[in-house]
């Protein structure tokens, strides 16, 4: 609808549409390091030990890598463009009320919730 006006001011010599395409790849790289960051909590590095710190870091590269990897192959296209946060809110944070009582176990609404999650 309306134009998208910007600025960048830069000390780069090269042709405009190349100092705009070299920021913008850097802005979305930018917001993959924001989301490994906030998603997967990839800066909590919470040994003293640099070895512990270093496979942890390792292990959460890891899982962001094999989330964007299983999302270009198994992911539904209604949640294809999803971030990792959105995932995680909306389909790993479920939360339900468990009631149990001395025969059975119920989600607070009556079903059993091995039929829910199905």
């Amino acid at each position: 609808m309306f134009p998208r006006v910007g600025f960048i001011i830069t000390n780069l010599r090269h042709a405009s549409k190349n100092v705009v395409g070299f920021y913008n790849k850097r802005g979305t790289a930018e917001q993959w390091i924001k989301e490994w960051k906030g998603a997967l909590k990839g800066t909590r590095l919470s040994s003293r030990s640099f070895n512990a710190n270093a496979v942890r870091l390792q292990l959460h590269a890891l899982a962001y890598n094999l989330r964007n990897f299983l999302r270009t192959l198994a992911t539904p296209v209604t949640i294809a463009e999803w971030s990792l946060t959105s995932l995680r809110e909306k389909l790993i944070k479920i939360g339900a009320k468990v009631v149990s009582h001395g025969r059975y176990v119920s989600d607070g609404r009556g079903r059993d919730p091995s039929e829910v999650v199905r």
